[in-house]
């Protein structure tokens, strides 16, 4: 496991202090996918290190997010941090545990600073794969349903693609996570969007889980 990770010095995008980050190499044999893109990955999960946390100050974020503060930004969570004493050191290799509470500093800090919903729907996304692979359902589908009103309001909002996800993927996304949260209905209206349109002839791959997420619901409903 210690061979999939090295460790990196970065300085806080809020408070300037340095500090140590956990990385995770970047080719991991993949065991499975499931329909929702959630990866699992043999000996280390490095969703657990997606997000960085100062043990200084206590600003989180997602890795790729967190030297992106603007001074405007920077200053109201300077302003909410005044007086508070930080009791969280989340780095060095982290268990699940340690890994949620990451997420959910990362989660807060977005809603506070009024992050872009997409950035928000993927914080939600990723808890709730840590939730699923813990085996907490309650706590998984609170967070998909939260993953995918962001999404949708992303859809709507936002330039695509978002991250490496177009368009085409974010809707069937939504879809998979409408049908995960018992939102069956919905789900089959984005799935149909997903086939009909012209990008899934580009798109072949995500097309074809349409399909085959649509025909699985279908098989599901006779039984």
């Amino acid at each position: 496991m210690v061979d999939a990770l090295y460790f990196d010095e970065k300085k806080c995008a809020v408070c300037g202090e340095k500090f140590e980050v956990t990385c995770v190499r970047s080719r991991l044999p993949l065991i499975k996918q499931d329909t929702d893109f959630c990866a699992y990955y043999k000996d280390i999960n490095p969703y657990y290190y997606t997000v960085w946390a100062c043990p200084h100050c206590g600003y989180a974020a997602q890795d790729t997010h967190f030297a992106k503060v603007t001074t405007t930004v920077a200053t109201k969570i300077h302003e909410f941090l005044s007086g508070r004493e930080v009791k969280a050191n989340l780095c060095g290799i982290r268990t699940r545990e340690q890994a949620i509470v990451a997420y959910k500093l990362a989660i807060f800090y977005a809603d506070l600073t009024a992050a872009k919903a997409s950035a928000l729907a993927g914080l939600h996304l990723r808890l709730g794969w840590l939730y699923r692979q813990g085996g907490l359902v309650d706590e998984e589908k609170e967070e998909l349903m939260k993953a995918c009103q962001r999404y949708d309001q992303a859809l709507a909002r936002e330039p695509m693609p978002i991250g490496n996800l177009s368009e085409l993927a974010v809707m069937y996304l939504i879809a998979d996570l409408l049908r995960r949260t018992g939102e069956n209905e919905k789900a089959i209206l984005y799935l149909s969007r997903v086939v009909a349109s012209p990008m899934g002839k580009s798109e072949k791959r995500i097309a074809d889980l349409a399909r085959y997420l649509w025909q699985e619901m279908r098989s599901a409903d006779r039984t």
